[in-house]
């Protein structure tokens, strides 16, 4: 298994990465931005992109899935209410941008959905919305590591003042759904260093 992250930029820096399993067989997650980039990256690793996997809807992770998944003909999987924000501007965030971007034909997942990658690798879909409404984490059980998106970063959380936020609905998520995965837990997440399950949980002075 192999993580391949990749800095992308439209308005705001964000970490897209490449879950790499198998025959170089690969899952995309959070594509914001800069799909050349992306392309370029995949084709320079020989990567077969089988699908694109969003943690949530704004912009900033959303920006180039649409383009992606023509150019690979990869489904784009999300959690519920994936469809709802991602076609709406103004909560995905993107009418506040140069141009609104509505995406559409997303396929919702289930908290406690697997998508399996190849015989040997697979990600777990965790509902952990309060970011979002939509936001999941998707988690790798055998390898221990987690793509949590803008739910947890290093050393803090993520915002929840725009649409479908809730502070008190977050701190649950992050409370009952990430800290209780092993402490050793890798957490990659949009925008910051990766941490641990135990470093983020002795902050928030959970033992």
């Amino acid at each position: 298994m192999q993580i391949i992250p990749v800095q992308v930029f439209k308005v705001i820096d964000t970490l897209s990465y490449f879950y790499v399993g198998e025959n170089s067989k690969a899952f995309l997650i959070d594509p914001g931005a800069e799909a050349n980039k992306l392309e370029s990256v995949a084709k320079e690793k020989n990567l077969t992109v089988t699908a694109i996997l969003l943690t949530h809807s704004h912009y900033d992770h959303i920006g180039a899935a649409g383009e992606l998944a023509d150019y690979w003909d990869a489904p784009i999987y999300g959690g519920i209410t994936s469809n709802e924000n991602a076609e709406n501007p103004k909560v995905n965030l993107s009418m506040f941008m140069d141009e609104p971007y509505i995406l559409k034909n997303v396929v919702e997942k289930n908290d406690g959905d697997i998508i399996q990658l190849d015989e040997n690798h697979a990600l777990k879909v965790t509902e952990t919305p309060g970011h979002t409404t939509d936001g999941v984490t998707y988690y790798d059980e055998e390898h221990k590591i987690a793509f949590v998106g803008d739910t947890i970063f290093e050393g803090s959380y993520g915002r929840t003042d725009f649409p479908g936020g809730s502070e008190e609905i977050l701190f649950k998520s992050i409370k009952e759904k990430i800290f209780s995965l092993p402490n050793d837990t890798k957490l990659f997440s949009g925008h910051s260093n990766p941490t641990t399950v135990a470093l983020e949980r002795n902050r928030y002075y959970y033992k």
